[in-house]
């Protein structure tokens, strides 16, 4: 009888500290996520210093409370998977550090885990992946659509030119006077609305899967500022709405035409934007007519948390891939040639 795998993960690559515990890569045994947005709210974004500072301060206490939510001790680990980039340089160093220490104190192997990957990796918790497959990840930092012929393999087939879509969501978000994160603002004034205003999107040229939104955000900007200059009134939540309207509709044709294109078995959305409501309900109306399977992961597991390194590190640990003391935070880190 095979023997269980207990892969313990940490996350620390932004402004969540995380720490969690997963059983042979699929299943949740602890997942503890202590979040920095009241901290940088006032800021309107994160700042890199203070989110190391609360890292320092939250990595053991977290750690000690995924122990106790899985009734385990560090005798019952089998390794340590920890996020080595990319990601901010200073945050990701305290869980890399973190992590090293457990692993030398303990004696146990160690495993570097790309960010994201494990954001992909989120989805092998909610049902076990089936290769090809095509993941659409979409958060603050990054917009990729990477294809996936075996476990550990990624083909980065598109990417972002210049904003990610969160990264757009929230300077949108910051013109309309909305609180940071500005995503989930933006998501739900634009329930609220209609998508009446005409806004780019950008295709860019033929059969290129990549992504800009630089330009979209730009429009919005000078859509407002137009109608200030002439008094004229715009209600947010058709900006809202017509903003959002152009990003989803550039995700979702360009994933429909890859997954055609590339003959996938399945879809997994991933990323912090992963938890959009109007991106979740458009891509479940797409796949209707679409011969692949789509998984989309729960809300807690959209945002960055440690149960997905844990996830991605089992693959790794059961590949034979290992740290070493030497390792270091790699703020671009290149998933292909990870």
């Amino acid at each position: 009888m095979k023997k269980d795998i207990f892969i313990l993960g940490i996350e620390t690559s932004c402004d969540e500290t995380a720490v969690a515990i997963v059983k042979n890569g699929t299943e949740i045994v602890a997942n503890i996520v202590s979040s920095q947005i009241e901290s940088h709210k006032r800021f309107g974004g994160v700042v890199p210093e203070i989110a190391s500072r609360h890292h320092v301060e939250q990595v053991t206490f977290v750690l000690e409370e995924a122990l106790e939510q899985a009734d385990m001790t560090m005798d019952e680990i089998d390794c340590i998977a920890v996020t080595e980039g990319p990601g901010l340089v200073g945050a990701l160093l305290i869980g890399v550090n973190a992590a090293k220490a457990l692993a030398f104190a303990y004696n146990k192997p160690l495993v570097g885990v790309h960010h994201i990957a494990g954001h992909i990796y989120a989805n092998r918790l909610v049902k076990e992946m089936r290769f090809p497959l095509l993941s659409l990840v979409v958060s603050g930092g990054h917009t990729e659509l990477v294809f996936m012929k075996e476990h550990g393999s990624f083909q980065v087939i598109g990417e972002t030119r210049d904003d990610a879509a969160g990264e757009a969501y929230d300077k949108v978000a910051r013109t309309l006077s909305l609180p940071y994160p500005g995503g989930p603002h933006i998501d739900r004034l634009a329930h609220e609305g209609e998508p009446t205003i005409d806004l780019p999107r950008a295709w860019l040229e033929e059969g290129s899967y990549d992504f800009s939104f630089s330009g979209l955000k730009s429009a919005v900007i000078n859509t407002l500022h137009n109608a200030k200059q002439k008094g004229v009134t715009i209600h947010p939540q058709d900006l809202a709405a017509s903003f959002q309207a152009s990003v989803i509709d550039v995700l979702v044709t360009k994933t429909v035409k890859a997954v055609k294109e590339y003959r996938v078995e399945q879809v997994l959305l991933a990323g912090g934007v992963a938890a959009n409501k109007g991106l979740r309900a458009a891509l479940q109306e797409a796949f209707e007519g679409v011969d692949a399977e789509l998984i989309i992961p729960p809300l807690s597991l959209c945002t960055d948390n440690a149960a997905m390194i844990a996830a991605a590190g089992t693959i790794l640990f059961e590949q034979g891939k290992r740290g070493s003391m030497d390792m270091n935070a790699h703020p671009g880190l290149d998933i292909e040639n990870f």
